[in-house]
């Protein structure tokens, strides 16, 4: 299972009538559970004021290519050609988190 939000939050507002917390465009925190992910795992870091990562940097490449390997795919090899060009979902980056696998 996953769940993920689009943005980060972060802990302060800007504006005097604003309430809640502002969006985080540079992170975002998600879940997994199960499908041989290491279960209470923490992985990652932010700085003091919640604004960028500073431990863990990953991008959404690695998310695909993690949640690849745990369905049994190798995304260096899950490729399509079109246009002339081989092309395949983690682009050319994309490794396997395997901080985070059991």
């Amino acid at each position: 299972m996953i769940w993920a939000g689009e943005f980060g939050r972060l802990p302060i507002t800007q504006g005097e009538n604003s309430t809640g917390r502002d969006h985080n465009r540079f992170d975002f925190a998600l879940w997994m559970a199960g499908a041989g992910i290491r279960g209470g795992a923490s992985y990652g870091a932010t700085d003091e004021l919640g604004l960028h990562a500073i431990e863990g940097r990953t991008d959404v490449h690695d998310l695909h290519a993690t949640i690849l390997h745990l369905l049994g795919m190798d995304h260096e090899r899950l490729t399509y050609h079109h246009a002339g060009r081989d092309y395949r979902l983690t682009d050319v980056s994309g490794r396997v988190i395997q901080e985070i696998l059991a």
